[in-house]
């Protein structure tokens, strides 16, 4: 036994020279590779530089409306030549007028359905300038209840956004002379819509405003060639010199499946309707996103979506148009190329010195379809943390990362998006039928929430404004009921999300109320009673990591007792002799544990100090020492934090941890630096340890 007599406790003697932690160069090593992937941490003084002007507030919020006339346009004479009831026969060249006199009249309604939505979302940002999304307006208004479907039903549209815009991102590139076929073959195509999804959390982990600027450049872009392409597709011909032709080559004019039945009727029509509607997805995003804006925020909101209403129903036009003044054919198979492909390869040809036009449409396309998803990467983490601050989700959904964007709500939502990409393997025709529902339900609910908020502040001019959002509650209403009866039972599943969701928020928010309820100063009483402190340290041998402990529980209370746990008896004489000479003034209390468990002995052991030590308050106190390196930790058992995950459970009892730092010696250990290890020494001089639990 060591004679050495003890030394002076207040003493603090470092175990040999030491050189820079390692755990602080790792540290180091962190936060320098977070750096490096998200950018240098904005101060919270610097949100105001992090607001959007309205060039870079319309690729933001408008890129995902914007962007789905490549798909919208495609859904609708997808299912006016088939459908899963058949198959309305119009693509055959002898109904062409039929094809487009209906092709037409859907996308001109659903553009009329555009305006009326715009319009009324036009008057929600001035009734609501601080950010009037469909959950804050149909909360306010309509009651809770009414408020939670809309969010659940927006947060999963957000979601079905993001799937549907990559997926449809990579099928405009898999048609590309020469690219497509190499890069981006079928087996290739979850692949390239999980790096798409990964690169756009990136993006916006780096922050908004830098996500505006990279994205605007792809967003005018593509607008820029959809005008250029409808430009030429109808005028170039009637500029003399100009020689333009078709090239009809590259358009699909027949069914390349099996022929659809003829069952023309009612039906298709709806159905091809429904899914049209799915161009109106995203336009509430410049409502939800009003904080965004810079001085005047109502103002460039305003602005920002008449514009993006423009540039929708346009285009949209002009793309319908397009298909059928060249016969487009879309029949949903793998090998058929998206309509915007064929028609921008009708228009400029896809060889000779016009393709560059080809080259063009076709690449901003792909990257406006897949920066359309920063929509919903900007709406859903900010529609997130506005319901953590009513505390329906979790309050880290509302926590601000270090480059003032909503982190946790950018990771969820990119995490969600992939795993449906990847279960739907990344095809539009998928996605599509789960699409529009969650969105039209915002629409109706928000727009039946401003016209009872009209109703309450009855300023000038309140019946009309009741009366457009009245119209465009009925309309959105209308396309609801179309859309549920027509994609049912694909839409079955969001409508069951919806009500999980809701469910889920409601628990939430009970919890934080009944939490807040318990912790409400006004609940207070003090304790009559004198409470006394009974310290138990719990030592798994003794070395100098435990000293500090023991130093730390003398300071508590005079009432301090330390609690080994015998796992092996062969041991407890030594550790006897060694406790009477180092730390004799603190009792050693020995618990036998026949089983070699460190848990149970102790529970077992508390609930008699409850009993003895009546109206005490009992103190553990955990040494633990820390290693240098992280890798270190694999080379002890981790005693200290199983005690602490069992004391979880207990409500009489306080817990303090004691650590004892390690550092890193310059020069080697010497050889009989295990001299004073008795698990170790007795590990090795008697064999194994026979299930014991403890650690050092």
């Amino acid at each position: 036994m060591d004679q050495t007599p003890p030394p002076d406790r207040k003493s603090r003697m470092p175990l040999a020279p030491v050189k820079a932690e390692d755990g602080r160069v790792f540290r180091k090593f962190i936060t320098w590779l977070r750096t490096c992937i998200i950018g240098q941490p904005l101060s919270s003084e610097k949100m105001e530089h992090t607001l959007l002007s309205k060039f870079l507030a319309l690729p933001v919020f408008a890129s995902d409306a914007i962007s789905s006339v490549a798909y919208a346009t495609q859904e609708i004479i997808l299912f006016l030549g088939m459908s899963t009831i058949g198959g309305a026969g119009l693509w055959e060249i002898k109904n062409r007028l039929p094809y487009q006199h209906f092709t037409m009249l859907l996308t001109g309604l659903i553009v009329a359905l555009l305006a009326i939505v715009v319009f009324s979302y036009w008057q929600t940002i001035h009734g609501y300038p601080n950010g009037g999304g469909s959950y804050i307006v149909s909360k306010d208004n309509l009651g809770t209840y009414p408020g939670l479907i809309a969010a659940a039903a927006l947060l999963i549209d957000y979601i079905l956004t993001v799937a549907v815009s990559i997926a449809s991102g990579v099928q405009n590139l898999k048609n590309l002379p020469v690219i497509g076929p190499r890069f981006f073959e079928p087996r290739l195509l979850v692949g390239w819509c999980i790096f798409f999804t990964l690169m756009l959390m990136l993006a916006n982990l780096r922050g908004l405003k830098e996500s505006g600027s990279l994205f605007a450049i792809f967003t005018y872009g593509f607008v820029v060639m959809c005008y250029v392409m409808i430009a030429v597709g109808f005028l170039a011909p009637l500029f003399p010199g100009f020689h333009w032709h078709e090239h009809t080559q590259y358009v699909v004019q027949t069914w390349t499946v099996e022929p659809a039945a003829k069952t023309f009727g009612i039906a298709i029509l709806l159905s091809a309707f429904a899914n049209g509607c799915s161009a109106m997805t995203g336009t509430e995003a410049v409502s939800n996103g009003i904080p965004a804006f810079k001085e005047p925020k109502s103002h460039n909101a305003a602005m920002t979506l008449i514009m993006m209403g423009i540039i929708l129903g346009t285009v949209f036009l002009g793309v319908s148009a397009l298909a059928m003044k060249f016969h487009v054919v879309y029949d949903g198979a793998a090998q058929t190329p998206a309509v915007i492909d064929q028609i921008s390869g009708a228009v400029f040809g896809k060889t000779g010195t016009t393709a560059i036009g080809y080259y063009l449409t076709q690449f901003f396309t792909a990257a406006i379809l897949v920066l359309a998803a920063n929509t919903s990467f900007a709406d859903f983490p900010r529609l997130s943390s506005i319901l953590a601050r009513d505390r329906f989700m979790p309050k880290q959904m509302s926590n601000l990362g270090d480059k003032l964007v909503f982190n946790n709500g950018i990771l969820i939502l990119g995490i969600s998006a992939i795993l449906l990409l990847y279960v739907k393997n990344g095809d539009v025709d998928q996605l599509i039928p789960l699409y529009a529902i969650g969105v039209f339900t915002a629409f109706t609910l928000s727009q039946a929430g401003m016209v009872v908020h009209w109703y309450r502040i009855r300023g000038a001019g309140w019946r009309i404004r009741a009366a457009i959002n009245g119209i465009g509650t009925v309309a959105t209403f209308i396309v609801l009921s179309d859309i549920a009866y027509e994609k049912f039972p694909e839409d079955s599943i969001v409508i069951v999300l919806i009500v999980l969701l809701v469910f889920m928020f409601k628990k939430i928010n009970h919890h934080y109320l009944d939490v807040a309820n318990q912790l409400r100063m006004a609940n207070y009483v003090p304790s009559q009673e004198t409470t006394t402190n009974t310290v138990l340290v719990l030592v798994p041998a003794l070395h100098r990591g435990v000293m500090p402990a023991l130093e730390y529980a003398r300071t508590l209370s005079p009432d301090c007792r330390a609690v080994h746990v015998c796992t092996d008896p062969e041991k407890t004489p030594m550790l006897r002799e060694r406790w009477e000479h180092w730390a004799d003034d603190v009792p050693l209390v020995i618990l036998n544990s026949p089983y070699r468990t460190l848990i149970g002995p102790l529970m077992a052991y508390l609930d008699s100090v409850r009993i003895e030590r009546h109206g005490h308050t009992v103190t553990i106190v955990i040494p633990e020492y820390v290693p240098t390196k992280p890798w270190h930790a694999l080379l002890h058992g981790q005693s200290a934090a199983r005690v602490k995950l069992a004391l979880l459970s207990r409500r009489d009892v306080v817990v303090a941890n004691v650590r004892y730092y390690l550092q890193t010696s310059l020069d080697p250990p010497p050889s009989d630096s295990l001299t004073e290890e008795e698990p170790t020494l007795s590990a090795s001089a008697h064999g194994p340890n026979h299930g014991a639990s403890h650690d050092h």
